[in-house]
């Protein structure tokens, strides 16, 4: 899904990858989960670009479902994975996930399982290797996105500021589909840590200048920073 002439979803709103495109390179935000493999080159042609182009892969967080194709891209294409500090461990499959479990709806919540065992949720591999990057961190990627941390989901839960094409991308510091029981808009999302928490994080991203926020789960949101903030505080916990 083309959202602007760099940028670019790799899935369709269930589980999410971003491609950031800066003078012929590529950075990929979050790696979903394995089998997105498959379709990585298909979109990147869409951009006009190819694997050749691809100079990292930045995490948003350590679950299994945004690490997916990272560790095999690392191997095979020599990619670079960051991720925050924070969250190295659970990358590399060091500590247990601290996921907790929420209200659910067995339509959505089984959806989103079936759609995971079909593109391959169950052969994520956790990471040989990682970079870590720090809170309020520029980094050194295409498209040079600024870090904020905003702990909750996980501890190095972590949303990436991309100025020069007006967009945030989010992680699952909010989502806008809340895989668990299918409500829609943007939220806490589901699988979080400590949900008032990552409540509270959500005033670290405030004031940023981005009219997209692009989340892990969901679709885009239009609106800007400041009112996802505002009806993600008015949405109901995840707990």
């Amino acid at each position: 899904m083309r959202l602007g002439p760099s940028l670019y979803r790799v899935g369709n709103g269930i589980v999410n990858c971003y491609l950031v495109e800066e003078a012929g390179e590529v950075t990929i935000v979050d790696a979903g989960v394995a089998g997105q493999w498959k379709g990585l080159a298909t979109s990147l042609a869409a951009m006009d670009r190819t694997l050749d182009d691809v100079r990292a892969i930045v995490l948003t967080h350590g679950h299994g479902d945004h690490i997916g194709f990272a560790e095999r891209a690392r191997r095979e294409r020599g990619w670079p994975v960051l991720v925050h500090e924070l969250d190295a461990a659970l990358a590399r499959g060091e500590v247990p996930n601290p996921a907790k479990n929420g209200p659910v709806k067995l339509g959505p919540l089984m959806s989103f399982l079936w759609w995971s065992l079909r593109h391959g949720g169950l052969r994520t591999a956790h990471l040989g290797e990682v970079a870590t990057y720090g809170d309020g961190a520029t980094l050194d990627v295409p498209g040079s996105p600024r870090v904020i941390l905003a702990p909750g989901h996980t501890p190095g839960s972590a949303a990436l500021h991309f100025p020069q094409h007006d967009a945030l991308m989010a992680g699952d510091v909010m989502c806008t589909l809340a895989v668990t029981t299918g409500r829609r808009g943007p939220r806490v999302a589901p699988f979080t840590a400590d949900a008032e928490l990552a409540r509270d994080s959500l005033s670290r991203l405030a004031g940023l200048p981005a009219r997209l926020v692009l989340p892990g789960h969901g679709d885009p949101f239009e609106g800007g920073v400041d009112e996802a903030i505002r009806l993600a505080r008015e949405a109901p916990l995840p707990v």
